[in-house]
């Protein structure tokens, strides 16, 4: 073959690559920008770029969301009541979706209040944070066969936990990235009433500073599984993968009990963990 032909096929090769990359896209409703993220996030290289917004909104009241709601890449921010951005409990949410709703291409500003509330299972899709206030999205279902998918975007600035799973059930993040926070994921340590929670972490960027990835309570036998877990910037290894707590239900501070995989309940081992 020569030089030309054998670039005529690199050119049909990457070509039908790239159409298939928009179907799949498309396929799951995402579209110009979202696309572009999609596409560099399943690159095992550094964390994606951040999408721009189209426009902004405040927002005063929650927004309460049944069925799905695109944002159209639109910031949404709080203003008045929600016009807070501490780490102060029991803050309004920007969001609150509905048991089954859809949340997808939005970007939540500053103030972003107490972000997004989950009051059973729910899809949060290409949700983007620049800057968390008390946490990004809380976890609230109550039932064990709850199941909430999050699904691209990704959150910076979060001082403590990026996302609080209060309910019970499954939370599965996908090809979400964090920095400059806290945790990525937190099993509510000390809440009034506690449940089993499961959680799986796969295809997911880390870039420090962080506390750690996830923490969990094994005395209520949470589960948490990483997989393609890449860590950026943190070459001294100091970020917790998983942390084991003993929770409670008196609202005391949990008791950290141990950290990293164990095999029971820190469910991964070193080939999901990579340094980059």
């Amino acid at each position: 073959m020569t030089a030309r032909a054998e670039q005529r096929v690199r050119h049909r090769r990457q070509a039908s690559k790239r159409r298939a990359v928009i179907a799949g896209a498309s396929a799951l409703g995402l579209t110009g920008a979202a696309i572009v993220t999609t596409t560099m996030l399943s690159s095992a290289s550094a964390a994606s770029s951040w999408p721009t917004a189209t426009g902004k909104q405040a927002v005063s009241s929650t927004i309460k969301v049944t069925g799905t709601y695109n944002g159209g890449y639109k910031q949404f921010y709080g203003s008045g009541a929600l016009g807070g951005d501490s780490q102060d409990e029991g803050q309004d949410p920007v969001f609150q979706l509905a048991d089954g709703a859809v949340l997808k291409n939005v970007i939540i500003g500053t103030p972003a209040a107490d972000g997004v509330h989950c009051l059973g299972s729910c899809t949060l899709q290409n949700v983007w944070w620049t800057d968390v206030g008390e946490d990004a999205a809380t976890f609230k279902g109550k039932s064990s066969s709850s199941v909430y998918t999050v699904y691209g975007g990704g959150a910076k600035n979060g001082s403590d936990k990026v996302l609080q799973f209060n309910g019970a059930g499954k939370l599965v993040v996908s090809k979400f990235q964090v920095e400059n926070s806290g945790k990525l994921v937190r099993s509510c340590g000390n809440c009034s009433t506690q449940y089993k929670r499961t959680i799986i972490l796969n295809d997911v960027d880390v870039t420090a500073p962080m506390n750690a990835i996830v923490g969990i309570n094994t005395n209520y036998g949470d589960t948490a599984a990483l997989r393609k877990v890449r860590i950026h910037g943190d070459s001294g290894k100091k970020i917790k993968t998983c942390v084991r707590f003993k929770g409670n239900n008196t609202g005391a501070e949990p008791t950290q009990i141990g950290t990293g995989a164990d095999g029971t309940f820190c469910k991964f081992s070193s080939s999901d963990i990579s340094y980059e």
